[in-house]
């Protein structure tokens, strides 16, 4: 008769006891397994692993960090008292205002420029929008390259590279579009040129700060998930808005 050592399987997948559970759940997953052994240095059994609970952890640390990304509480929850929620977003709510002048200062800047040609105004929450949500694209992106780690050093310059090549090709496309707009709105070619190369160099901006604003924060142990939202905005909005006003600075004997 034959012995089971014979024909039993001798290269078993197992999960090291002090493997990271972002790891673990995304080996789990790409092999589809419902549970896996845990074992130690040896080889040695410890117990077993559930797929199901491993990936409930990894989604309760994601939803965790999406709400710090947005100035709540990680462990806020809705039915969370009023009190506790106000003293959970209200220092972000501080922070938020404090980087929102520093936008608004930049716009003061331009302030000549502005009470001449008043149309440029209207174009601000433009760039200010579109800036915004591409550099959350970005964000969102890395985000969760970061929680499944996903992101090994070697590919975070390809990363960075690929999100800002994005931010080129969606700003060409974004700002032909917006250009049209602003000359058929205005009658004046140079409001679409100028509209158009802001966007453009926002969008750009907007790609490589949402992809390295949270991996730049990582590299220098700061959790990515509690203040890069609010760099980004600022960053975006601050860069958006020089590179649109200054634009409109050199071509302004062509706008008015």
């Amino acid at each position: 008769e034959q012995k089971l050592e014979s024909f039993m399987i001798t290269s078993v997948f197992s999960l090291h006891c002090f493997t990271e559970r972002g790891e673990a759940a995304r080996e789990m997953s790409k092999r589809k397994y419902f549970a896996a052994p845990v074992v130690d240095s040896e080889n040695h059994i410890l117990g077993m692993v559930k797929a199901e609970r491993l990936i409930h952890g990894v989604q309760e640390e994601m939803t965790k960090d999406i709400q710090q990304m947005f100035g709540a509480g990680g462990d806020e929850r809705v039915t969370s008292t009023i009190w506790f929620s106000l003293k959970k977003r209200l220092p972000w709510l501080h922070i938020n205002l404090v980087t929102a002048f520093m936008a608004a200062g930049v716009v003061a800047m331009f302030e000549g420029i502005i009470a001449k040609l008043t149309i440029l105004a209207v174009f601000l929450p433009v760039i200010a929008g579109q800036g915004g949500n591409a550099g959350a694209q970005s964000l969102a992106v890395v985000m969760r390259g970061l929680v499944m780690r996903e992101i090994p050093a070697k590919r975070v310059r390809e990363l960075i590279l690929k999100e800002t090549k994005l931010g080129v090709l969606n700003g060409f496309i974004i700002g032909l579009i917006t250009a049209a707009i602003a000359w058929g709105w205005y009658g004046n070619p140079w409001l679409g040129v100028v509209i158009g190369l802001g966007m453009v160099l926002n969008l750009v901006i907007a790609g490589f700060a949402g992809s390295s604003i949270p991996l730049i924060m990582k590299k220098l142990k700061i959790d990515p998930a509690q203040s890069s939202s609010i760099i980004l905005t600022t960053v975006t909005d601050v860069m958006g808005f020089l590179a649109f006003l200054g634009l409109a600075v050199i071509f302004q004997s062509l706008l008015i």
